[in-house]
């Protein structure tokens, strides 16, 4: 009888070795100890949610467009008017689907799964807005771009959506963007980054506080 093997999810972004396969997907188990890291999060859960700019829905969530917060286990991204993306642990996109229906009160919502849809990379350390400006118009000191803002811009012509969400006091951007560009943005973060000395760490299962 053949045996039946288990599918294995992938990230667009080739992992730097080892290689581990951590709740079906194949992902890097490199270690960099650092000061400024460069990780591929496309496992993270993804759920994009659609619905009325000031409908039920809307008076539910914690943030508006450009903003973003954490709680219940997830962060709560204001993707667009009228549009949220939900990030979390890897495997969680059901809970997250799951919770966001709760909330819709029969209002016409749509929750989509786009985890695999999109790429997800997390850029550390205190010369990170550096990186990003080599390839981004968008002014990111503190004062314009501080913590947990949330905007979409070109990265390397590449229209992607940037979060600063610093971890323990330490500048870091989450940086996502269609799968079929995830490979390419992550290639031109590295390239910029190699005069600052940016090292790749690889995906790191746990979810921030």
């Amino acid at each position: 009888m053949a045996e039946i093997s288990t599918p294995i999810a992938r990230s667009p972004i080739t992992p730097a070795p080892p290689v581990a396969i951590v709740d079906g997907w194949e992902v890097s188990q490199r270690r960099s100890t650092g000061a400024l890291t460069i990780s591929d999060r496309t496992p993270w859960a993804k759920v994009l949610v659609h619905a009325a700019e000031d409908g039920p829905y809307s008076e539910t969530v914690a943030v508006g467009f450009g903003r973003a917060a954490r709680g219940d286990g997830r962060l709560e991204i204001g993707s667009g008017v009228g549009e949220w993306l939900l990030l979390g642990p890897i495997g969680a996109a059901g809970d997250l689907m799951a919770r966001a229906a709760a909330r819709t009160d029969a209002e016409l919502v749509s929750v989509l799964d786009l985890t695999h849809g999109r790429a997800l990379v997390r850029l550390t350390g205190a010369a990170a807005p550096s990186i990003v400006a080599k390839l981004c118009g968008v002014d990111l000191a503190d004062a314009v771009t501080p913590n947990l803002v949330a905007f979409w811009s070109l990265v390397a012509n590449v229209a992607t959506e940037i979060v600063r969400d610093d971890v323990a006091g330490v500048r870091s951007y989450l940086l996502q963007c269609e799968r079929a560009s995830g490979q390419y943005l992550f290639d031109e973060l590295l390239d910029a980054g190699a005069e600052y000395g940016l090292e790749v760490n690889g995906f790191v299962d746990e979810w921030p506080a």
